[in-house]
Formats: structure tokens, C-alpha cells, sequence
């Protein structure tokens, strides 16, 4: 596939790209699709909405000392049944997949101490956190395995062996963060092999609220994975060890899109409700695909989805959608009210960015009445919007294809060592980003709003706290953020993990 190629394709719909023998183009238009190639499944895969809907474990802490919340987690492989009646190794946070989650209070700092029991580095970033430099995850900062390592060179990192503890302030408010492998070069395959997990942080204001608590506040890790013949993850990785050269094989490095969506870590889940509202956390945790979620059916009346949080944050008021674009590594809280369907409707969730399997996410089945006193109230928290007269700096990003073999921004490759932006500690900046196809942009550290799209008024999936923003194929748009917190070395990236594996990556330094 040549680069010619591919900008021909991007420049007919800028949402798909050509794909190799047993692979299908994803949508394409301007406004949907996503930026990748498909690998198709060769094991058998099932009937959607079968499986009942899982839900990740709570973990609890190991020991509190001194008003600190200790947690331990293991890295290892494990063999899981993820099709049914076939075994998938993943490599999982405790061996599971999604990892447990974390529940957390805001203010409460903990310490999770993780331990490698794989045959590869790793490194852990808490999405969304509000971190110390080095707690994280910098992609350099990797934790070999306890067995020894003797592959590829680690950049010169801050180096642990065997284990690491991550200190989190969690001076932050009520939010749906989450974790994931970092490791530089490898981050997609090893979130695509399971590393992954929800953390939530709790605080007073949102317990304050009538939302919807207990069992009808559910998290939804929503993702795609492919399967070889035998039910491994079929991951086109240039060294299926990941101990050697990194990146993926050529047709795939657009971004790889799986042809199973997976919630929870189950395919095409069904859960069974009360006729009363439900909270979801959505979470996208795909490596390159895009979803925009709809119910079918959707209500008589009234919005399918109304929207209570972003990324990091509760909104200052609730938001109702129809639909719900999200981009990978965005999160979206919000309340569906099924009370307004009749007892025994079958509401399938679906994706309208794609047809056939992968236009399918899960079904929510409502089999009985039931008390409610939960409500959705006008007002939620207090909002600070940030203006742009409090803004001291200006910069510009361009998110570019480099070559037939990498990714850049501002043309130039991630290098760990170089700093691409040094804003002060407090400041408040403009960061304008443009791009070739579609590119989920993430900041470590700084939590952002939206001020524009394509020098229009933000879009209708952009409002509250973010620190991931789905920039357009072709498009541009401005964030404002404010770098509070500490001083030191944060990345910010594309969240198309195979594009930022292949460079799509860049350093800030708070100082």
C-alpha cells in the first residue's frame, strides 16, 4: 500500500483507508468512519447479545496507613473465556480483563504498588490524573520483568524491576478515569492484549446529587479485538514477541480495528434492567476505532442519553444526545432512563458509525418494575468555563502521517529527551491542532475545554473538562488548558495507539 494511496482515500472521505485480503473498509465520510484497517476474526465468533454483561470487580486495598489507601496489582497472563467455549490468554491487571477497578475518594491519596510478572516492560498511566511527573507513567519509566530483561534498549528511563509503586494526590473532583499500559513503542498491543482498567473518583458534591447509585451505576469499557482460529487476540504486530522492533505491519498502520466489540471484555453483551435510570461510565478503550452510539429504539420522548460528565469532571449541566460520537480514549457519564419502555423491550445499543457486527455494541433488556428515586437535576456542580482573555500563550500542533512507516506532530518523531512546549506552572495556553485523519488527542496533566472547531462554536460532544478531544480528519480546532499542579516532563499524544507507537508523540516540561 503506498503512501499515494492512502492520502488519495483520505482526501475522498478522510475516514477510511485502503485495506489488505480479509480485511473490509470501515464508513467513510467526513463526519464518521474511522482511521484504520480492519483484521478480520478467523475464529468463530458468537450470536450478538448472548453473553451477560459483566461487570470489572471492585478492588479493595491491601492496608491503609496514615490516611493513604495501599493497593497491589499483578501483571500477568491468563487464560480467559472470552468467546464462548474458547480460551483467550490476555495479559491482564490481576489476570482480568478489563482490570479491577478502583474506586477512590477525591483528596484520599493512594499508592499502587504494581508488580510485572510479564515477559516485557510496562509502565502505567492513570488517564485523566492528576499526577506527579514521576508517578505518570512517562513512557520511559518502565518496570521490567521480575524475571530479567534482555530485549530491546529502554531509552534511559527511570527504570524499576520486578515493581513499582504509583503515588496519586487525587486532588481532583468526582470522575470516570482509567488505566493503561504506556510502555514506549508498545502501548498498543499491550492495551490490545488486555491492560486496561476503570478508576473512579468519588467526591462529596457528586454524592450529593440524586444521580443514579449503587448497582445501576455501571461502567461500559467499550472496544475491538480480533481472534486468530484458535481464540488468541490477533494483534499484526511486526514482532509478536514485543521484545524486538516495534510498530505493526504495513496495512495496519493507520490504526487496527477489530471486527468483535467487546464490552466489559464480553462480545455483544446483554444486560437485564429495572424499568428506572441507569448511570453508564462509557469509556472507548479501542485502539483506533470510533463509535457513535444510538439506542434502538430510542425513547417516545425525551433525549436516549443525558449526559451528566466528560472526561474529568461532572458538567455543570446535564447535556441530552440522541447519539454519542466518541473517539478512543474519551469517556462520557451518562443517565438512560428506562422507565420510558415498556417491561420486556429489548433496546440495542448500537454503533451508527458502522453496519453489520460491528454496528452492534449490547442490548439492555428491561425485565421488571421498579422503585426509583433517582433524578437528573438542573444543575450539577459549579462550572468555571475558562476564557480566552486569560490565556498568556498561543501554539499550533499539525498532526501528520511522516511516512510509510511513522507519524508526527509538528514533523517531527517523538523523542523523549526533546521538549515541544515548556508552559509555566498556573499558566493558562491556546493549543491549536490540525490533522491528516482522525486523531484523538490526549494531554497528560492539564485538563482542557473546547473553544472551537474549524473556527466554529464547539461541537455538541465537546462540553465540560476533557483531556482527550476527537480532532477531525481535515479539520482544526482549539483547546484552552490550564497547567496546574506540578512541575516536570508530561507527554501529550495521539490516542490512535498505533500512531502514537510510530511516533505520534511529543513532550511537554512545566516549570
Amino acid at each position: 500500500m503506498s503512501l499515494t494511496r492512502r492520502k488519495m482515500l483520505r482526501l475522498a472521505g478522510g475516514a477510511a483507508v485502503a485495506l489488505p485480503v480479509a480485511s473490509a473498509l470501515t464508513g467513510c465520510s467526513d463526519g464518521g468512519g474511522s482511521t484504520g484497517a480492519v483484521r478480520r476474526s478467523r475464529a468463530r465468533t458468537p450470536a450478538p447479545f448472548r453473553t451477560p454483561l459483566p461487570v470489572p470487580s471492585v478492588l479493595k486495598p491491601s492496608r491503609t496507613q496514615g490516611g493513604v489507601d495501599y493497593y497491589d496489582i499483578v501483571q500477568k497472563p491468563a487464560q480467559v473465556e472470552i468467546l464462548p467455549g474458547t480460551k483467550t490468554e490476555i495479559w491482564g491487571y490481576n489476570g482480568q480483563f478489563p482490570g479491577p477497578t478502583l474506586a477512590t475518594r477525591s483528596g484520599r491519596p493512594i499508592v499502587v504498588r504494581h508488580t510485572n510478572e510479564l515477559e516485557v516492560p510496562v509502565a502505567v498511566h492513570l488517564h485523566g490524573g492528576r499526577t506527579p511527573p514521576e508517578h505518570d507513567g512517562f513512557p520511559t519509566d518502565l518496570i521490567l520483568p521480575g524475571s530479567g530483561w534482555e530485549g530491546h534498549d529502554t531509552h534511559g528511563g527511570d527504570l524499576s524491576r520486578g515493581s513499582r509503586e504509583y503515588h496519586y494526590p487525587l486532588e481532583q473532583p468526582a470522575a470516570t478515569l482509567w488505566y493503561h499500559d504506556h510502555r514506549m513503542d508498545f502501548t498498543g498491543p499491550q492495551v490490545y492484549y488486555g491492560l486496561a482498567g476503570f478508576h473512579l473518583v468519588h467526591d462529596e458534591a457528586e454524592d450529593n446529587l440524586p444521580l443514579p447509585k449503587g448497582e445501576r451505576d455501571i461502567p461500559l469499557m467499550i472496544c475491538d479485538r480480533s481472534f486468530t482460529a484458535d481464540g488468541a487476540f490477533d494483534y499484526p504486530a511486526v514482532d509478536p514477541s514485543l521484545k524486538g522492533e516495534h510498530g505493526v505491519t504495513e496495512d495496519f498502520m493507520e490504526g487496527v480495528l477489530g471486527d468483535v466489540i467487546l464490552v466489559n471484555g464480553a462480545p455483544w453483551p446483554v444486560l437485564e434492567v429495572d424499568a428506572a435510570r441507569y448511570r453508564f461510565r462509557l469509556l472507548n478503550a479501542s485502539n483506533a476505532r470510533r463509535y457513535r452510539l444510538a439506542l434502538d429504539p430510542g425513547p417516545q420522548s425525551g433525549s436516549a442519553f443525558v449526559q451528566v460528565g466528560s472526561d474529568v469532571g461532572l458538567l455543570g449541566r446535564p447535556i441530552g444526545h440522541d447519539e454519542i460520537q466518541m473517539a478512543p480514549a474519551e469517556r462520557f457519564d451518562v443517565v438512560v432512563d428506562f422507565s420510558k419502555f415498556p417491561v420486556g423491550t429489548r433496546i440495542d445499543m448500537v454503533n451508527k458509525l458502522d453496519d453489520g457486527d460491528t454496528g452492534k455494541v449490547m442490548q439492555f433488556h428491561v425485565v421488571r418494575k421498579a422503585s426509583d428515586n433517582s433524578r437528573v437535576p438542573t444543575k450539577l456542580v459549579d462550572f468555571e468555563p475558562l476564557s480566552r482573555s486569560s490565556a498568556t500563550v498561543t501554539r499550533k500542533f499539525d498532526f501528520n502521517q511522516r511516512s510509510d512507516d511513522g507519524w508526527d506532530i509538528n514533523g517531527k518523531a517523538y523523542d523523549p529527551e526533546r521538549d515541544d512546549a515548556v508552559p509555566e506552572l498556573g499558566a493558562t495556553e491556546i493549543w491549536r491542532f490540525d490533522g491528516d485523519a482522525h486523531h484523538p488527542i490526549h494531554l497528560h496533566l492539564a485538563h482542557f475545554q473546547v473553544l472551537s472547531r474549524n473556527q466554529n462554536d464547539p461541537g455538541p460532544y465537546d462540553s465540560g473538562w476533557k483531556d482527550t478531544i476527537d480532532l477531525e480528519s481535515g479539520k482544526e480546532m482549539e483547546i484552552i488548558a490550564r497547567f496546574t499542579g506540578y512541575r516536570g516532563r508530561y507527554v501529550f499524544h495521539c490516542h490512535n495507539l498505533e500512531h502514537e507507537d510510530m511516533g505520534m508523540m511529543a513532550n511537554f516540561r512545566v516549570r
